[in-house]
């Protein structure tokens, strides 16, 4: 096989993150060669880097003989790398074959669309990837894994030398997923290669040449699929021991007093069940797209649920909306503070007192007592403002995140979801926000964590439920769980 890629010394920095340190990579015509890690060991930066969308700090690109320092969109799409990424990228009014040509149309003599033509050449197109797809179709009516193929065979319709492809099956099912990697292997046997990312450990182990294992932005190493086993891989993506992090001083577990039965929405949750009891922190862990957030907006009441119910203390507190959760005492850390967890805009006393205005709708504001109680969580949470008029886009992202927590710390609230609560902080804050949470569970509230970080699951939660493919398959005690265990059920394996 001839080498196609070679990326040598590679580095990338973000401000207080080392994404990429020294990265050696290649890749072979026709060869699949697996990148696997934890989430934030630096695979998507990488990706992003060959795609063009971001400009590494040092290193360069070699393909086929010709040396990058960096790349831009246009220059990576001209010199054939082609990125499928996780979201389907599509436009769900039109047909899969004007998807397919997105951006270079086929058109006529007269220099107008071709639409005849555009479903001939799509149509041939799919067919030589093996699958039954009338590409006259609007995408809108196609399956998940139709999408998918649609989305490789747009990446194709160009002249492409290595495909990159990123989760390509983490919204498939089972029987979906056996179709896409037949798709991978006919397409690696045209002589293209391959960059395939995935969390699913038996399916990389399906279907690569080579696997290279990413941590913390560093290359661990790179293995023939023949040389190494599914145990080796998983313990040099961990790596390391959940101790180093934070450690829970000795606390009381009383009776279960909060229960979710079967709940299920959205075609992305099926049928969860767990308790948590007084004193406990319930950790929910499982890889992106396994459910956990899709659960969390549904214990909040943010997404539609078909089936099942929340019981806090023995009575129904199940949500239909986001306001029945915070008048049910229930308070939601969301993943992405910017987005959804703050008005960003506005200063950090109107973000703080937000939802509890919310819960005692008042007729008028008395504005000295919201400046009274934003003042007071800003002190005992230790919230670094130069004032309470500070707007919060100014503040870090750790005192952002502190004042998402004071906001339902002041509301009071029974019951609190944090999903990825330390993401994007510094160690000190990361610190601090387990500090607080460790003392909200001591003082009987209901905390549940979703994390991506294994060793913050094991060193903060009690027990930890894993969520694969919409359901929580095991829920483990932590006294028993290791970094190895966890990724296994989160993989399927």
């Amino acid at each position: 096989m001839n080498k196609l890629l070679e990326i040598r010394d590679l580095n990338k920095s973000f401000p207080g993150v080392q994404a990429l340190s020294g990265i050696d990579f290649d890749l072979f015509g026709g060869e699949i060669h697996c990148l696997v890690g934890e989430n934030g060991a630096g695979k998507s930066t990488l990706v992003e880097i060959l795609a063009g969308n971001y400009r590494p700090d040092s290193g360069y690109i070699t393909l086929e003989g010709e040396t990058y320092y960096y790349l831009s969109p246009s220059k990576s799409l001209s010199i054939g790398i082609e990125t499928v990424h996780q979201e389907d990228q599509l436009v769900t009014s039109v047909t899969a074959a004007e998807n397919i040509f997105m951006g270079h149309l086929p058109m006529n003599r007269l220099g107008l669309f071709n639409l005849k033509k555009c479903i001939q050449d799509s149509q041939a197109l799919v067919d030589s990837l093996g699958l039954h797809l009338d590409v006259s179709e609007l995408v809108s009516e196609l399956s998940p894994v139709e999408r998918k193929t649609v989305c490789i065979a747009k990446a194709l319709s160009r002249q492409v030398r290595i495909l990159i492809l990123d989760e390509p099956t983490a919204t498939l099912g089972l029987d979906e997923t056996k179709i896409l990697l037949d798709v991978v292997r006919r397409i690696s046997e045209q002589g293209i290669g391959i960059i395939y990312i995935s969390h699913f450990i038996n399916e990389v182990f399906d279907i690569a040449d080579r696997i290279t294992v990413f941590k913390d932005g560093k290359k661990v190493e790179t293995h023939l699929r023949a040389e190494c086993d599914k145990e080796q891989v998983i313990g040099e993506m961990v790596g390391r021991k959940a101790g180093h992090i934070f450690v829970r001083p000795d606390h009381a577990v009383g009776e279960v007093i909060f229960e979710v039965k079967g709940l299920t929405g959205g075609g992305a949750v099926e049928e969860v069940s767990f308790d948590v009891r007084e004193g406990e922190i319930f950790g929910i862990g499982g890889l992106v797209g396994s459910g956990r957030t899709e659960l969390a907006r549904l214990m909040f009441g943010l997404d539609r649920r078909d089936a099942g119910k929340i019981l806090y203390r023995g009575k129904d507190v199940t949500p239909d909306s986001p306001m029945d959760a915070i008048r049910n005492g229930f308070g939601y850390l969301t993943e992405d503070r910017k987005e959804t967890g703050l008005i960003l805009g506005r200063p950090v006393k109107e973000n703080v007192t937000i939802a509890e205005m919310t819960m005692r709708r008042p007729v008028f504001l008395n504005l000295q007592e919201e400046r009274r109680s934003a003042a007071r969580m800003v002190k005992s949470l230790r919230i670094i403002t130069p004032s309470l008029e500070q707007v919060v886009v100014n503040l870090s992202g750790g005192n952002q995140q502190k004042v998402v927590l004071a906001k339902w710390m002041l509301s009071n609230v029974d019951v609190i979801i944090f999903d990825e609560p330390t993401i994007g902080i510094d160690v000190g804050a990361k610190k601090e926000i387990y500090e607080l949470m460790n003392d909200m569970a001591i003082r009987g509230k209901i905390v549940v964590m979703i994390s991506s970080d294994l060793p913050e699951l094991i060193a903060l939660s009690d027990r930890i439920g894993i969520m694969w493919r919409g359901r929580m398959v095991k829920i483990i005690d932590t006294s028993s769980a290791t970094e190895e265990s966890l990724l296994k059920y989160s993989t399927g394996v």
